[in-house]
């Protein structure tokens, strides 16, 4: 017998039929019809700033152009949509393209692994490569990292409730605390105290997990020092380093990859969200090419390589062929930086502190809840922003890098006004 759904609703219908695992349709409570660029509609006619993104998963924007195009030409086509990992035009023209545009104007040299479609997907398909080749089994991650919602990446997320979600133990980690973690301390030497002490109960690990920035952990940005700290430690003791990239990357914070400006190479490299371009289910594993011992089909999938986000992708890639993308984000996170040191100024009841880097960015609030409240009158007013952070205490801001000032400007008026009315 099925469930009766009220008529002449909208939300009523995700209620009663919807799974309680829902979140982001709590917060915003609308039905969603179309999208362009920054700006999103309603059903009934609202439109919306969106500060969100797909969660860093549409850093162009929604509906690009000219990704829209290829991909309706393509499927007018007949193009084959779904291949696995058999070779198609899609996947050669997406590894030359990254190889060329992305990869080799970096010096970088990585084997691309495509596993199942999703972050958490390239995040256990990391560590089972790190394990299989250093033959160990324990990870080190980091205090408020998350990696993914599946066991292993579980495993190596630090969030209480979301580890308690996997309903049994999760083994093989060590957590050792982010930059910034414990104040005065250098929470690098730290770690090196750990390794080097054969009393200290740590194992050697296989290999090393962390964000440059946290995500959902806070928008905890990692300092180029202590980045090329870890990396030299994974060298030193033999131990490989992942870096996941999945929300960072993609030019999230300026450059392709977060990590660029540390100068530091990874062993691995995990991407999704904006690597498709269109938003499209697409996930890549890096790896360097020493380190590509898989067996075939050891990691497979059903859904591993998308042809159509192989497309957008290619399309994206225009974004990265010189410069000028890239300076662009930079100007806009400058001028994002000095609204949000504004806003904590202007209004000393936010016990503000500023967080991220890029277009990655957030205030830290030091009153309990004020920081969903203030989300919540945002949308109430048309922006859509989200809550980041342990205690959801923070306001996190991920507009797609196609953003204009003006849209920017117009997403913190909104902002602005929301503050004034929650304090």
């Amino acid at each position: 017998m099925g469930n009766d759904i009220p008529k002449n609703s909208n939300m009523e219908v995700f209620e009663t039929l919807e799974s309680e695992v829902r979140s982001y349709s709590r917060g915003w409570p609308a039905v969603f019809e179309s999208a362009k660029g920054y700006k999103i509609r309603d059903t009934e006619g609202r439109e919306y700033i969106d500060f969100f993104a797909g969660a860093g998963t549409l850093n162009y924007g929604h509906n690009d152009d000219r990704m829209q195009e290829k991909l309706i030409e393509y499927i007018k086509n007949d193009g084959i949509i779904h291949s696995l990992d058999m070779g198609t035009n899609p996947r050669k023209d997406f590894l030359e393209a990254f190889n060329d545009i992305i990869l080799k104007p970096r010096n970088l040299s990585y084997k691309v692994m495509f596993p199942g479609p999703t972050g958490t997907n390239s995040v256990e398909s990391a560590l089972k490569i790190a394990r299989k080749v250093t033959g160990r089994d324990t990870i080190i991650s980091f205090t408020n990292a998350f990696h993914g919602m599946t066991l292993g990446s579980l495993s190596v997320t630090g969030n209480i409730f979301k580890r308690r979600g996997a309903g049994v133990p999760l083994a093989d980690t060590v957590f050792m605390p982010f930059d910034h973690y414990i104040e005065g301390v250098d929470t690098a030497d730290y770690m090196e105290r750990y390794l080097a002490d054969n009393g200290s109960g740590v194992d050697l690990p296989a290999a090393v997990i962390l964000e440059t920035v946290q995500g959902e952990g806070g928008i905890n940005a990692a300092s180029m020092d202590w980045l090329k700290k870890i990396h030299a430690l994974c060298k030193k003791y033999d131990i490989l380093l992942i870096v996941d990239d999945i929300q960072a990357g993609n030019g999230r914070t300026g450059t392709f990859f977060s990590f660029e400006p540390a100068g530091i190479e990874p062993d691995i490299i995990c991407l999704s969200k904006s690597i498709g371009g269109f938003g499209l289910p697409m996930a890549v594993t890096l790896i360097k090419p020493e380190y590509d011992q898989w067996a075939p089909g050891e990691h497979n999938g059903t859904f591993r390589g998308n042809n159509m986000a192989f497309i957008a992708a290619v399309e994206a890639f225009r974004y990265w062929k010189n410069s000028d993308f890239e300076n662009s984000v930079n100007e806009k996170a400058a001028y994002m930086a000095k609204e949000i040191e504004r806003l904590i100024r202007t209004y000393p009841g936010l016990q503000g502190s500023p967080r991220g880097r890029g277009l990655m960015q957030g205030i830290a609030v030091g009153k309990e809840n004020l920081a969903s409240e203030i989300c919540a009158e945002a949308f109430r007013n048309g922006l859509i922003v989200e809550t980041s952070g342990p205690a959801d205490e923070v306001v996190k801001f991920l507009p797609p890098l196609i953003i204009d000032k003006a849209g920017l400007a117009e997403g913190f008026e909104i902002l602005e006004k929301s503050i004034q009315n929650v304090l």
